[in-house]
């Protein structure tokens, strides 16, 4: 996970790949199938673990707060010491390959399927009478997901935690 963190899908060589896991090529092929099913799964792992603060937000009680909890902890996890800096999700398709776009897309829909997930809850901020009838919740999960993405892209090049949180204090400013 962290080679493709690092690396991107097209930088993360099979060697690099096979020196990190401690295995050959052969068990590689045998284990995962290819690089991209590898990356597939290192992805899922991701969601599942890093990202499961996302998740966590979306049960926060207002939409003000399932926000500010998503967009708080994501500048904390794209800042971990633990960890590669930025967002493998982001990180990992920035550059197009050879693949006719395979990886890209399937982090962009990624990527989509979260911001629908809060565009769900949102809707719901708006039947409940959380958020103003007029709130775009499609528009406003789409924002949110902006600033962690460009948070992401900005701590992958060296933000700190503090600047990123910045950035978030502006950015609950514009919730309704």
């Amino acid at each position: 996970m962290e080679v493709f963190w690092r690396q991107g899908y097209e930088g993360a060589s099979l060697s690099d790949l096979t020196d990190a896991m401690g295995i050959s090529r052969t068990s590689m092929y045998a284990a995962y199938g290819n690089k991209e099913e590898l990356f597939r799964r290192a992805v899922a792992r991701y969601a599942e673990a890093d990202m499961a603060y996302a998740r966590d937000a979306l049960t926060q009680p207002t939409a003000y707060a399932v926000i500010e909890a998503f967009l708080r902890a994501n500048a904390d996890a794209l800042t971990r010491t633990d960890r590669p800096p930025g967002c493998l999700s982001v990180q990992g398709g920035l550059a197009e390959g050879g693949d006719n776009g395979h990886v890209a897309k399937f982090l962009a829909d990624s990527r989509l399927a979260g911001e629908q997930a809060l565009a769900d809850r949102l809707t719901r901020a708006v039947a409940e009478g959380d958020l103003p009838a007029d709130t775009d919740p499609l528009a406003l999960a789409r924002y949110v997901m902006v600033v962690s993405e460009g948070n992401a892209v900005h701590a992958a090049a060296g933000a700190g935690r503090g600047a990123l949180h910045a950035t978030v204090d502006i950015a609950l400013r514009a919730i309704p």
